[in-house]
């Protein structure tokens, strides 16, 4: 399993891109991949062929009107582990113990 996390932005259409993350967030939530929207861009969860084919469909979406886009990616695979989205923030709150603001 992976946690992908991408931030996609078109550039040369201004200040704000709300409207195109929106469109990729759509895309996202359709698909049915585990994800977590933060400020800084998208973490999803899964296999390695659905996630990043998830990213492929936002960036097919994205050049239908936009001439330049902007795209990173961070990966982190672990064989055999799921639901990290949630057990690594757990792991760090009980390290803690406390709650941490999300």
């Amino acid at each position: 399993m992976v946690l992908l996390e991408f931030s996609m932005s078109p550039l040369g259409k201004g200040e704000s891109v709300g409207k195109y993350v929106a469109r990729s967030l759509d895309i996202i939530d359709k698909s049915g991949v585990p994800y977590r929207l933060n400020p800084m861009g998208t973490v999803l969860e899964g296999e390695w062929d659905k996630v990043i084919g998830v990213v492929t469909q936002c960036f097919e979406r994205m050049k239908q009107d936009c001439n330049r886009i902007s795209c990173t990616i961070k990966v982190d695979y672990r064989k055999g582990h799921t639901g990290r989205l949630q057990s690594k923030v757990a792991s760090v709150e009980k390290k803690l113990k406390r709650s941490i603001k999300q």
